[in-house]
């Protein structure tokens, strides 16, 4: 991850107790077979020296509330800085840090939330011999404080965290463990305490001076339909690789896109895997496609493949500039030309679901072998919806000055009702 320019925020820290309960148990093995998520692999899981682990209760807070942070170290004391996430290359200093002790602490440590802005935020707890870090997301007081909400994929961070925290040898997630099917959403992560694809959209955001509503995917769960969703913004950005959505957000997406919400999709492989989370856990149930409900229909492409660790990503192919006109205004690129360089990992096409009138964009042929093309893509409804999918990771960040221009121009036409 490229460094992040953050902001230092004061907080006020009281000490309290409780207890944590951790751990994704493992059922029998013949569930190995049943398990519809993950590659049906064993991943030893690496145990690497943690001078401190450190995460949320919650994974998100509204403002002028408490949250809850919880340490664990050898240590009989830990200073806290906390810092919003805005952009790259810079921190900048805003407030004092805070020091509590640590000593018989189990409940955790909560953390008064001023009337702080929607983004992404990160504790940085440091104790003798080392640090850690910890995000947590400040959602909007009231839906609808900015006409665009980003939803970060905390479900795909969730299920990315390699931890072993049962002591079995494997990670407590089917990407490690084909027999853990239910996995514990509030634990520290690994490689210093901060998730995998946390993208570069934020630091996109921050680099234009623009504002948008956070939210984690249990907040987005929690709107009750998609008409508040509609009534609330006029553009969903879904800034990174969405992969696990429950039933509820998977519907009120498609309600909102029906009432002509618009929708960007800047990474690959969405609302591909249906989940269920319940009591701070998080199950997963198969794939929408399985239950009559292919993710095409929604995002106008759908996952392909993943690169296998054999093949190398490159650059977009322009395949049509009038399937969306406004995506190439100013970067003078035209019917063959490439742009970026490095797009791939996991890839999304075109399918007989796709809604009628689907375009594709661009294309990385081939990708992953014959047949296996990444498509971009974008369509349009009767309701005058408007909806964009990247059809690779890497779009969620500019790679050049024409791929900047076409995220403005994206952001520019779909955050317009």
């Amino acid at each position: 991850m490229t460094p992040m320019r953050l902001v230092r925020l004061g907080l006020a820290i009281v000490v309290a107790s409780c207890a944590l309960g951790l751990g994704a148990g493992a059922s029998a093995e013949r569930a190995v077979a049943r398990n519809p998520c993950g590659p049906g692999i064993f991943v030893r899981a690496r145990h690497e020296p943690e001078p401190v682990r450190a995460w949320f209760a919650q994974r998100s807070y509204e403002p002028d509330t408490t949250a809850v942070l919880r340490i664990r170290a050898r240590a009989s004391s830990a200073t806290v800085r906390l810092y919003q996430v805005l952009g790259s290359h810079f921190w900048v200093g805003f407030a004092p840090s805070s020091k509590v002790g640590l000593n018989g602490m189990r409940r955790g440590v909560p953390v008064r939330i001023g009337d702080w802005p929607s983004g992404l935020y990160i504790a940085d707890v440091t104790v003798a011999g080392g640090a850690g870090s910890a995000p947590f997301i400040v959602r909007p007081r009231h839906a609808g404080e900015n006409s665009v909400a980003v939803v970060l994929p905390t479900n795909t961070w969730a299920a990315y965290n390699f931890r072993d925290d049962d002591g079995n040898g494997y990670g407590d997630t089917w990407y490690a463990d084909p027999r853990v099917h239910t996995l514990v959403l509030a634990r520290p992560f690994l490689n210093g305490g901060l998730p995998k694809h946390l993208g570069g959209f934020i630091d996109w955001l921050a680099d234009k001076g623009l504002n948008a509503d956070f939210y984690s995917d249990e907040d987005l769960d929690a709107f009750p339909d998609g008409r508040h969703l509609a009534s609330s913004y006029n553009l969903i950005v879904f800034a990174g690789h969405e992969e696990y959505v429950t039933q509820h957000m998977f519907a009120i997406v498609a309600r909102y896109r029906d009432l002509g919400g618009n929708l960007a999709f800047l990474s690959a492989n969405n609302f591909f895997a249906r989940v269920r989370i319940e009591s701070g856990r998080m199950t997963c149930i198969g794939h929408f496609r399985d239950f009559g409900k292919p993710e095409a229909q929604l995002v106008g492409a759908q996952y392909v493949g993943w690169y296998r660790r054999r093949y190398r990503n490159r650059p977009y192919i322009v395949r049509s500039v009038s399937a969306a006109p406004w995506l190439f205004d100013g970067t003078g690129l035209r019917v063959g030309d490439t742009f970026g360089f490095s797009y791939g990992v996991e890839i999304d096409a075109v399918a007989p679901s796709s809604p009628p009138g689907t375009r594709v964009v661009a294309e990385l042929p081939s990708i992953f072998g014959p047949g296996k093309t990444a498509q971009m893509t974008y369509y349009r409804t009767r309701a005058g919806a408007k909806v964009f999918a990247a059809g690779s990771m890497g779009f969620e960040a500019p790679q050049s000055g024409v791929t900047d221009r076409m995220l403005q121009n994206l952001w520019d036409y779909l955050e317009q009702p």
